[in-house]
């Protein structure tokens, strides 16, 4: 067989296996993430919001896997932050980052779970939220419902483009922003933020993608189209069942 022939073939099954290859790998990552959702460890508390946050596609989607070194930004009581800490692993590291705005013991829940030695790769960072940053470079930043309060007084509010540039800088090239939040009306851009507790997505990604993100892809997994965005997110008759957007923003692979 001739030395072209050869490497003819070669290629050929190169195009072939490489998607296989490539859909064998991202299953294996879906069983990790199925794997830290499943984990008896975790508090029943976690457990009982699971269904509502369709985390097994949603940490599917954001594309989280072992080894990465993310920042779940703004964790509340750690409920992802746990899940990260199991997905990521032993070559991975959490950073849970608690701006000082919030109340003095806002970081209660989080430090509990970094002291807790199921989770011995998650640490606490307290920081002010225009001086974000991270002791190294990061593969994911999330932050999840929880955009719209940067827009309120008691964040200052935050600077955004700052922010998000603090954001951008502390990514590894090819790194993901993952923003998911409580839409609010097409349009409406903070209106409903201290209210209603909602942000218009537009306005998001308007935000974002000023600080240099592409914008790699949105899901609709936890999309409703019978929420009208006129109540309140607590309110028992939307509770948990709100219109969200799942956005993934990339830091461009060429970028420094």
């Amino acid at each position: 067989m001739s030395t072209i022939k050869q490497l003819f073939i070669a290629s050929l099954l190169m195009t072939v296996l490489a998607p296989l290859t490539q859909a064998g790998a991202d299953e294996d990552i879906k069983d990790v993430i199925a794997d830290a959702i499943a984990n008896p460890t975790r508090p029943d508390s976690d457990r009982q919001q699971d269904a509502d946050r369709k985390s097994l596609e949603v940490l599917t989607f954001a594309g989280v896997k072992p080894g990465d070194k993310v920042a779940d930004f703004i964790p509340g009581r750690g409920y992802v932050t746990r899940l990260f800490s199991k997905i990521v692993g032993k070559d991975g590291h959490v950073y849970a980052v608690v701006p000082t705005e919030l109340r003095k013991d806002s970081d209660k829940a989080v430090k509990e779970i970094a002291a807790d030695p199921e989770y011995p790769n998650v640490s606490v960072l307290r920081m002010p939220v225009n001086e974000f940053s991270a002791p190294e470079k990061l593969d994911m930043v999330w932050t999840s419902m929880n955009y719209h309060d940067l827009h309120l007084d008691f964040f200052g509010p935050a600077d955004m483009s700052k922010l998000n540039k603090a954001i951008y800088d502390a990514l590894k090239p090819g790194g993901i922003y993952l923003v998911l939040d409580h839409a609010a009306e097409k349009g409406s851009g903070t209106r409903d933020s201290g209210t209603l507790h909602r942000i218009d997505p537009e306005l998001v990604k308007k935000e974002v993608l000023a600080a240099g993100f592409e914008l790699d892809a949105q899901s609709d997994v936890l999309n409703n189209p019978n929420d009208d965005h006129t109540l309140k997110v607590f309110d028992p008759d939307i509770r948990g069942k709100t219109d969200k957007f799942v956005f993934r923003f990339r830091k461009p692979s060429g970028a420094m």
